[in-house]
């Protein structure tokens, strides 16, 4: 039955996604219809609305996001809805929208989205030891089991680093991934991955994770490195423009955004939840759960008809 399911989606991601023309002089969505089984309506309204790159898409006219050739932006609350018709109830205000390949080109999203967390201090950057930190997002992760055993959802374990966290002092840029399966599990195609990359700025960051196979990050990390390399805050909203007199200063460091905001990822239900949470065994607040399901669809080549 999965992969009947599997399948249809595959089928319309691949609908949405090679869309050509000019996305602007589509017809509407029928808003009027009745809801269509299987979120078809929600598909049919990203594509309505999805802007094609080369173009720049604004964010909170906090930056700008030069989409390139060959990508497609879903705005909100188009994202939104794409994300609920995909099995995910909630709702998050910090979503501005998401990042597709186009064409033939498949096998990884990105979610975009704003933190308006106050200025993040980045001096610990220096001083953190991955290994210390993975312990930590080990034990962190035992304590989030305990919310995912209550909520019914699949006990996670971290397998490890799929790429160490690094910080880019000069850029603002961090860049860390991990690995995970469900607990118990011997099966490598569990292994699901989260690309997490963020840029701090003046008064908060933007985190743009990718969302894609453990097997096929290696293919597409240059897809999130290129994402992030194309988002640049504006004059004013930089990090350099923090004014230690008037600016607040965020309660947490940046090595909070591999433990405490990846915390939230594996199964906080207070983070609100975003990925898939029924079709791909949950992903929470950027998605680092499970990908194996996702890997799995996006790696199928069925081809729709006209």
């Amino acid at each position: 039955m999965f992969r009947t399911f599997a399948c249809t989606w595959a089928i319309r991601i691949a609908r949405l996604l090679a869309i050509t023309a000019p996305l602007a002089l589509m017809p509407a969505a029928h808003a009027a219809d009745e809801a269509r089984p299987d979120g078809q309506q929600a598909w049919d309204e990203a594509a309505t609305v999805a802007q094609s790159g080369p173009v720049d898409i604004k964010l909170l006219d906090k930056a700008v996001l030069k989409l390139p050739e060959g990508r497609i932006f879903i705005p909100q609350p188009q994202a939104t809805k794409l994300l609920q018709a995909m099995g995910n109830p909630g709702e998050d205000p910090r979503l501005q929208g998401l990042v597709f390949p186009k064409g033939e080109e498949q096998g990884w999203f990105m979610t975009v989205r704003y933190e308006d967390s106050g200025h993040i201090k980045d001096d610990d950057a220096k001083d953190w030891n991955a290994d210390d930190l993975l312990q930590s997002f080990k034990e962190g992760t035992e304590e989030s089991n305990k919310e995912r055993e209550k909520m019914g959802v699949p006990a996670l374990e971290i397998i490890g680093w799929a790429e160490k966290p690094a910080y880019e002092a000069s850029t603002h840029r961090l860049v860390w991934a991990m690995s995970s399966r469900e607990k118990g599990s011997t099966d490598t195609d569990d292994q699901g991955v989260n690309y997490n990359t963020y840029l701090l700025g003046r008064e908060g960051y933007f985190s743009m994770n990718l969302v894609t196979g453990l097997k096929e990050l290696p293919a597409h990390k240059p897809d999130g490195q290129a994402m992030l390399a194309a988002l640049n805050f504006n004059d004013g909203q930089r990090y350099s423009d923090f004014d230690e007199k008037t600016d607040h200063v965020a309660e947490y460091g940046l090595a909070a955004l591999v433990l405490g905001v990846g915390a939230k990822k594996l199964g906080l239900l207070a983070a609100a939840g975003v990925f898939f949470a029924k079709f791909a065994k949950l992903f929470i607040f950027g998605g680092l759960g499970l990908l194996a399901l996702v890997g799995k669809l996006f790696s199928r080549k069925s081809k729709p008809t006209a």
